[in-house]
């Protein structure tokens, strides 16, 4: 056992480490928590649990690298709030070898995110006076910015005001809706479960977004069947309708959760799964390119970037044999943190790195450079119901590829190149 590992081994079995939401959790009903910096923590799956385990080594780079399994159990502190710590597995000094410690929040120093009220905009609860407030503040003058408003009003879709001084990515923390919802939601389940248990194995995933100080994030629902084979004829049923009535069952893919940071404004914009499933397919498109635009101008940078990931990740599925990633989502992640302003008329050495794609031509005299111009994620992630003639105990063992996950990628791939010729790259 390595001395980082043994020290952190002996901290959280004196201690525990304190799970906190993961703010930049957009979609799915399992609560995502953060570990450390780099470490995130869902409840543990066999089925899923399995898949991390046993992958091809191809496919590894398209998917969050597995950390190994802690014990949670949830505990009360001095003030009766409601926490999740995380202990090593009693027995197993193995599991969490590749996890860096430096960064854990021990239970004795709690930053409580619990049963306690927070500054969330919560989608069921936005007040009437937070809404003329926000229409006082913004100055809605325009036709198309009424419009706007309207939109903001709906709960499926919200937009957030960030205070444009000090770190932007330090109030990410308070915003995010679903996150705080899911988590709330976990909580209240391990709570009425109490009586008859409290511990709970969770796996230990790579955080895909700690590199970006201001993360966007696309959760997209792959494939044109979501249920799995061990589903009951409701669940089968309910999943089928869920479908045929959205855009999963027309091109194979469907939103399921958007967090987008537009510089032009300083709002975060917000997207649940609740309004991707209204989505015409055309309305996909203007959600993937509302996605990639930052209020100024269009990211085109990145198009070419994503192009290229989702056509290598569509190659490697194209290997595979008998798997089906029923319910999978496929996350598209990059930094929407910009650089300063630059003027066009600065000195050369002030622009030899400016890209001329990243220039707005309605910015007037002014450009910017985005950072990390074509630092792109594209991962997939959820395999609860994934199966493999591998798995053996499967009751039901497919063969070739996984046609519908496929044919969702091609969409994707057809959509996105459309955004690019239809932006003039």
């Amino acid at each position: 056992m390595s001395p980082a590992f043994r020290a952190m081994d002996v901290e959280l079995r004196t201690k525990g480490v304190l799970l906190e939401p993961f703010v930049h959790q957009v979609g799915g009903h399992s609560c995502v928590l953060r570990f450390n910096e780099t470490t995130l923590c869902k409840p543990l799956v066999p089925r899923e649990h399995q898949f991390y385990e046993t992958l091809p080594a191809e496919m590894r780079k398209f998917t969050p690298q597995y950390k190994g399994v802690v014990s949670v159990r949830f505990e009360e502190d001095e003030d009766r709030n409601l926490c999740l710590i995380a202990y090593p597995l009693k027995g197993d000094h193995g599991t969490v070898d590749s996890v860096d410690s430096s960064d854990c929040e021990p239970k004795t120093k709690l930053l409580r995110w619990t049963n306690k009220k927070h500054h969330v905009l919560e989608t069921e609860k936005t007040s009437k006076d937070w809404v003329r407030q926000h229409w006082k503040e913004e100055k809605m003058k325009s036709h198309k910015l009424e419009e706007e408003f309207e939109w903001l009003k709906k709960s499926e879709v919200l937009y957030y005001s960030v205070e444009k001084k000090g770190n932007i990515s330090s109030q990410l923390k308070h915003y995010n809706p679903w996150s705080m919802k899911c988590h709330q939601q976990q909580l209240q389940r391990m709570k009425e479960n109490a009586k008859h248990r409290n511990q709970y194995k969770f796996i230990l995933l790579e955080n895909l977004t700690s590199r970006y100080e201001v993360p966007c994030v696309l959760d997209l629902k792959m494939g044109t069947r979501q249920h799995g084979d061990d589903a009951s004829e409701e669940k089968a049923a309910n999943q089928i309708r869920k479908c045929q009535q959205s855009t999963s069952a027309v091109i194979g893919v469907r939103v399921c959760g958007m967090q987008v940071y537009q510089a032009g404004s300083g709002q975060l914009m917000f997207m649940n799964k609740y309004h991707g499933r209204k989505l015409s397919v055309q309305g996909f498109k203007e959600a993937l390119f509302q996605f990639f635009h930052n209020g100024r101008y269009l990211r085109r940078e990145l198009l070419g970037p994503v192009l290229k990931k989702l056509t290598e990740l569509k190659a490697v599925l194209e290997r595979q044999e008998s798997y089906r990633f029923y319910s999978s989502s496929l996350l598209v992640i990059y930094d929407g943190k910009e650089r300063p302003e630059v003027a066009l008329d600065s000195d050369a050495e002030d622009l030899e790195d400016l890209s001329e794609e990243s220039a707005d031509e309605s910015a007037g005299a002014y450009a910017f450079k985005p950072i990390g111009t074509s630092s792109v994620d594209v991962r997939m992630i959820d395999f609860a119901h994934t199966t493999c003639r591998l798995y053996g105990e499967d009751s039901v063992v497919h063969e070739g590829q996984d046609a519908g996950y496929i044919f969702g990628l091609q969409s994707l791939i057809d959509i996105v190149t459309e955004i690019s010729e239809e932006s003039g790259e």
